[in-house]
């Protein structure tokens, strides 16, 4: 097994990543902005290195400064968590160049399915259904208002290279077209270094459906799916396993063509295939080449430690697990904690945490970085901690999730923890009567 792994990343991931990785023995290296001098990751890691100043520019976005520190500490693999360079080809194909292994996705992986456009068309040419929409990127307003009226209004305008609502925009109309065009562009150009966009099909009722992946020379295997539609301006709060709207035959259909797919590009690592379902129909949205913020949904339920499992898989090529031993048992739903005001239209809530009390207790978990004293920095996204829980059925991991909520002390600051009660509780969620625009359409908070 590899002896030290550095971890290019911070917070819950982080820590995440060092917990594994104690269970297999291997030292850790954390690295550290200097504002994360007090972070939990380097209290938690056997070494730490401050790679530079507050912005991720010039920290947990500065290549150079990672590989120094590699270099220093004699590290044999970086893994990167998710954000940040999780889906960086040309930071992979530097560490492959010097042997260092990089726990994620090769270059050459991240390269093909890291552009939308690209992996759309491998999706479709390795038999996954896909969104009708344009062949590749379009830059010319004409040639897209022309595409449009041939798919038809609403349309979906996404940044080719984007992610994370970054670049996408809604068109109802005509009228709408030429100024959210533009500024899609703009986004895009923005946030991505690339303005190219391609155009789809709005779906204006889906649910967000995901399969989790592992794969190894000697094949995939999946570990079932997520849903993940409780979605604010398509950025993920609520996920839970199993999806409440699938059968068994649209899973079976589902699963077996994404499996293909991987084995037919020959993909290594964890990885998550994303899609668009709606009146029983799925459609490929994307792939992501790294491990996800919502993998604890699926570990609890599988019983499979997935970051540990990334771990063997960059160190023997192979995935030690075989389709027939997994087995999901009951449903479990994650909570995302943002130190954000939902009140205030999700205002970022930087500042000192005060008292901090975690909830505990049977199938209860808690992936965070933060205690008492801890400062929350403005500088990096607001996702503070994730609580997960695990019920023999829908309805037990509903109960145990607002048990859980209602032990949850974080002051100081203002968190979502109110926001996720009142949707727990809503009557939709509770029917599972909902898809990734009703948190924008219906007044929570």
């Amino acid at each position: 097994m590899f002896k030290k792994i550095l971890i290019a990343n911070r917070g819950e991931i982080a820590v995440r990543v060092i917990r594994a990785c104690k269970e297999w023995g291997i030292s850790t290296v954390a690295v550290h902005s200097d504002v994360d001098r007090e972070s939990m990751h380097v209290r938690l890691a056997d070494e730490s290195v401050c790679i530079g100043s507050q912005q991720p520019i010039n920290s947990y976005l500065n290549i150079p400064a990672i590989l120094s520190a590699v270099d220093l500490t004699n590290s044999e693999a970086v893994h990167p968590g998710y954000g940040f360079l999780s889906e960086n080809s040309e930071f992979a194909k530097i560490l492959e160049k010097n042997n260092i292994k990089f726990i994620g996705a090769s270059s050459k992986h991240i390269e093909m399915m890291g552009d939308k456009i690209k992996a759309k068309k491998i999706a479709k040419e390795n038999g996954l259904p896909v969104i009708e929409g344009s062949e590749g990127g379009i830059k010319d307003s004409k040639d897209a208002m022309k595409l449009c009226k041939e798919i038809g209004f609403p349309v979906l305008i996404k940044a080719s290279g984007g992610g994370g609502g970054k670049g996408m925009k809604v068109v109802n109309n005509e009228k709408e077209f030429d100024e959210q065009f533009s500024m899609a562009k703009t986004e895009a150009k923005k946030y991505f270094g690339n303005d190219e966009v391609y155009i789809e099909k709005f779906f204006q009722n889906p649910r967000h459906i995901e399969v989790q992946i592992l794969a190894g020379k000697n094949g995939a295997v999946h570990l079932f799916e997520r849903d993940c539609s409780v979605q604010r301006r398509h950025q993920k709060l609520i996920e839970e396993t199993p999806s409440p709207v699938l059968n068994d035959e649209i899973r079976k259909d589902l699963f077996a063509k994404t499996v293909n797919m991987i084995n037919k590009i020959g993909y290594e690592g964890a990885g998550t295939v994303e899609f668009i379902y709606q009146d029983g129909k799925f459609y490929f949205l994307e792939m992501n080449t790294r491990v996800q913020v919502e993998h604890p949904v699926t570990e609890m339920v599988t019983g499979i430690d997935i970051i540990k499992e990334q771990i063997w898989i960059a160190f023997t090529g192979k995935t030690a697990l075989k389709q027939e031993d997994i087995n999901p048992r009951g449903h479990a739903i994650e909570c995302r904690i943002n130190a954000e005001d939902a009140s205030k239209n999700f205002q970022p809530s930087p500042g000192i945490i005060g008292m901090c009390h975690q909830p505990s207790g049977f199938r209860t978990r808690v992936d965070g970085a933060i205690y008492q004293g801890y400062k929350v920095s403005p500088f990096y996204d607001s996702l503070i901690c994730k609580l997960i829980c695990h019920g023999r059925n829908r309805v037990e991991a509903i109960q145990r999730m607002n048990r859980s909520l209602d032990e949850f002390v974080i002051e100081g600051i203002t968190t979502t923890i109110p926001l996720h009660k009142k949707v727990l509780s809503h009557e939709k969620f509770i029917n599972s009567d909902f898809n990734v625009t009703w948190l924008d359409k219906e007044k929570i908070i």
